[in-house]
């Protein structure tokens, strides 16, 4: 998958036919920083900050949240084009809190990757004792204690949905592909906490209403999909419902904050 290639986006008109820059996207979204390679042409730079752009200007639309959201109250740095490595088309790297796009592999995996940094970023927030620099869904699952807070209320409902079934009693759906695979392939890696969790978000941005494949793609009509690596049916209704929720509350609180800041 490379930049020479168009992307289908289905959504509200972003920037009116003008061009930006990555400067532009990190001054929207204020990114602690953003880091481009040295392999990267001027005119793949351009393509890519635009489609950067509207991928985030999606997301934000899609979670009903302020720019603040996405760039984690501007603890989080994006690179584009460092630091690849063979078979990985993206990674979130929790020492430096930022995630990285592969310059010819990573367009559609935004949306995992941010999740991953958001979920870093709630194992600090979320949980009272869970070790510096826990993932959220892993602290959850670990039993970590919560931090009492309607938000969280509806933060430890996304994981269990995801991670348990309706019953809340036995492990999911999701959850038991995942283990299957990872066994089959022998490793730990599709059932860790934080992997399902990350593929249950793409999920839920993929059946949004914008759609925007360099922002995400591949929860529906692929192999992983079709071994169950993604939430499927009932599963995948009760995930969404729960992300939408969360996203819902986190946002106009997000707002409400920036409006009383502004007062």
């Amino acid at each position: 998958m490379t930049l020479s290639r168009e992307f289908y986006r289905h959504g509200p008109v972003v920037r009116q036919g003008q061009s930006v820059t990555f400067l532009d996207v990190r001054k929207r979204f204020d990114f602690r920083t953003i880091g481009i390679g040295r392999w990267v042409t001027q005119p793949e730079q351009e393509r890519a900050a635009g489609l950067f752009y509207d991928a985030l200007v999606d997301l934000m639309t899609i979670l009903n949240s302020p720019e603040t959201l996405i760039s984690l109250r501007g603890t989080l740095s994006l690179q584009y084009g460092i630091g690849g490595r063979p078979g990985v088309a993206a990674h979130y790297q929790p020492s430096t809190r930022c995630f990285s796009l592969a310059k010819n592999a990573g367009p559609g995996s935004i949306a995992h990757e941010w999740f991953h940094a958001l979920d870093h970023y709630l194992g600090g927030t979320a949980f009272a004792d869970a070790p510096t620099g826990m993932f959220a869904s892993k602290a959850w699952l670990s039993d970590a204690t919560p931090v009492v807070h309607p938000l969280n209320d509806d933060l430890y409902a996304c994981f269990k949905n995801i991670m348990l079934d309706e019953d809340g009693e036995s492990p999911s759906e999701l959850f038991e592909a995942s283990v299957k695979i990872d066994r089959e392939m022998n490793q730990v890696y599709y059932s860790q906490a934080e992997e399902l969790c990350a593929r249950a978000f793409e999920a839920f941005v993929q059946d949004a209403a914008i759609a925007n494949n360099f922002l995400v793609s591949g929860t529906k009509a692929t192999a992983e999909a079709r071994h169950g690596l993604y939430p499927q049916g009932e599963q995948r209704q009760r995930i969404n419902a729960a992300f939408q929720r969360y996203f819902n509350r986190l946002g106009a609180a997000l707002n409400r904050e920036i409006r009383s800041n502004a007062d």
